[in-house]
């Protein structure tokens, strides 16, 4: 009995130390937008314990990604797939202090282990070519010239052991065009396949018909503070902002059109207002919205291995005040949140699952957080030698200054002067040392790496500083260019890290600005098939004619022997002429 006893209890410890290493969350958090959109935030957790990690037992870490991590030896992975822009003076903070945001296309940054930097540059390599065949998208083109190692702008999110010699690379790819064949393989790595649970209510026409939509996929080990096992943790998020008015269109006819006179609702408080004249409404605010609309279908139940979607802990989370109805389906567990602008719901389980939230004016709606920082970023300059690049940071806060790391990758065909940096305050000149407390710059070379920029640099309050500089732009071969050469050329988005904001909160967020299109000088390509066309014109001339001369037998006309009957006419009449050339000469004699 004492046997039996103890083998249970050393079974139900295993049983219950799998099931924490194996735990799985998912959840949906819904916020409005002004001025009628609206944020949709999914996300997805999964881990697997570091020693079933290592003896390749994944449990719900997906088993195709995780043995590219193990080839490589990758200890921490961070993938993002980006489109759009994020309107920050219209919807505020980014989601997840920009921690999940990438910039436009792929970006994509890991530390790998590796004993010199030239076995981390070639594991880098075959950690971007397997992502490439998994995701399908083209990391396989990140090399040399698209990946830096910054210095000072990330820090590793997981638990590492100090003994480790780890090497930080980035690279990233601005052109990337993110459509459904990256969202198909990374729904494939959820436990339930986007078949159930809110993963279901991904729809490729309505993501990627947001007006901005970002992928993420962060892998780190975590190691508890009580001391118990670590664990490999994969963290995938999906945020969208979805236009109301245009989801709401239909899909065989998503061309908007104007309403009838009589569909109009006109602002009476007008004085020209009367029959024949009418000022219509805004009605696009606060517009009544559900999943079937948002969406295009509902949520199919809940994933059965998932922790979350009960009371303890829901699944799905509406930013809106508490005195706002809610519709859900019967079944579903509302929690009022005591702040009075946000609610949870537990989904029921293996049951079709509706939201419907009522129209609701501006001044009820969730309140907008500001941003500790607003970032512009163009180009500057004319002509196709040099340019400029001018980046603006306005610091909102009329109290703290804000203190922040700013980053540029910069292709090697774009040459910055470094000596031409200048720094402006509110459109005053300063030097900028008193603004400046760091740099690290890494010059590029010529077709084998790009330019490297990092700025440790602090915003006053309420001000606004200008950073410039100029560059020069390299020519390139004609083999260089891509099939729409006079497009232009695509930069990343400059990476911008808050270190310290003054509100209290150390923890690091992230901002991007958007890409920026270089225009290079582009050479005539017709030329080549001008010249192509002419050089092969006058070789097949001079060859047609030497070769004539060469193979082709001359002979006189009367050597000819012509069979037949039209060659015994000409043989009459050849000696008909000559006799009578011989009667002329005859007389001509005598």
């Amino acid at each position: 009995m004492t046997f039996l006893y103890l083998l249970s209890c050393l079974l139900l410890v295993f049983l219950s130390s799998t099931q924490a290493s194996r735990e799985y969350h998912e959840q949906l958090v819904l916020q409005p937008l002004v001025p009628a959109s609206l944020l949709a935030s999914f996300n997805f957790r999964s881990n697997a314990s570091s020693s079933s990690f290592d003896q390749h037992h994944f449990g719900h870490f997906p088993r195709s990604l995780g043995q590219i991590l193990q080839h490589t030896n990758t200890k921490e992975l961070h993938l993002r797939f980006s489109t759009g822009r994020w309107d920050a003076e219209s919807w505020g903070s980014r989601p997840w202090d920009g921690t999940k945001e990438g910039g436009t296309g792929v970006e994509i940054w890991a530390w790998v282990e590796a004993e010199t930097e030239h076995e981390a540059f070639s594991r880098w390599i075959t950690l971007n070519n397997a992502l490439s065949g998994l995701f399908c998208a083209s990391m396989n083109f990140i090399d040399s010239t698209r990946t830096t190692r910054p210095v000072m702008t990330f820090e590793p999110m997981g638990d590492h052991n100090s003994s480790q010699s780890l090497h930080l690379l980035h690279g990233s790819l601005p052109r990337e065009v993110v459509c459904t064949e990256n969202l198909t393989p990374f729904l494939k790595l959820l436990p339930c396949k986007g078949k159930a649970g809110i993963g279901s209510l991904f729809d490729g026409h309505k993501l990627f018909d947001a007006t901005w939509q970002t992928m993420s996929i962060d892998v780190r080990p975590v190691c508890p503070e009580g001391g118990s096992e670590c664990h490999m943790e994969m963290e995938q998020t999906v945020d969208m902002v979805v236009d109301i008015e245009r989801s709401k269109r239909p899909r065989d006819d998503p061309i908007p059109r104007p309403l009838p006179m009589g569909g109009l609702v006109c602002d009476e408080t007008k004085q020209y207002s009367r029959e024949d004249a009418c000022y219509p409404l805004d009605l696009s605010e606060g517009q009544q919205w559900s999943f079937i609309t948002i969406f295009g279908r509902v949520m199919k139940g809940t994933c059965q291995i998932a922790t979350s979607g009960t009371p303890a802990e829901p699944a799905i989370f509406v930013k809106s005040r508490n005195d706002l109805e809610v519709w859900t389906t019967p079944g579903a567990t509302e929690i009022k949140h005591p702040e009075g602008f946000s609610r949870s719901i537990a989904v029921p389980d293996k049951k079709d699952f509706e939201v419907v939230v009522p129209v609701q004016d501006r001044n009820r709606s969730h309140p907008i957080s500001t941003p500790p920082l607003f970032v512009e970023r163009s180009i500057t300059g004319h002509g196709q030698e040099r340019g400029g690049v001018r980046a603006l940071l306005r610091n909102p806060s009329s109290t703290s200054a804000v203190e922040f790391v700013y980053f540029e990758a910069l292709p090697w065909f774009m040459k910055p002067y470094l000596h031409t940096l200048k720094v402006q305050i509110n459109g005053k000149k300063v030097n900028s040392r008193d603004l400046i407390k760091a740099m690290y710059y890494r010059p590029g070379l010529d077709r084998s790496r790009g330019s490297q920029l990092e700025l440790h640099m602090t915003v006053p309050a309420a001000s606004t500083v200008t950073l410039t500089y100029d560059f020069e732009k390299a020519i390139l071969r004609y083999t260089e260019y891509p099939p729409d050469a006079n497009r232009g050329r695509d930069v990343a988005s400059a990476v911008i890290r808050i270190v310290s904001s003054g509100q209290g909160d150390q923890r690091s967020s992230y901002l991007r600005t958007t890409p920026l299109m270089l225009p290079l000088s582009t050479p005539d390509f017709s030329m080549p098939y001008n010249v192509i066309i002419l050089t092969s014109t006058v070789i097949a001339l001079a060859f047609g004619t030497i070769f004539n001369m060469l193979v082709r037998r001359f002979v006189g006309a009367d050597e000819i022997v012509d069979e037949g009957l039209k060659g015994k006419i000409r043989q009459v009449v050849q000696r008909i002429k000559s006799k009578l050339q011989k009667g002329d000469i005859e007389k001509k004699t005598q």
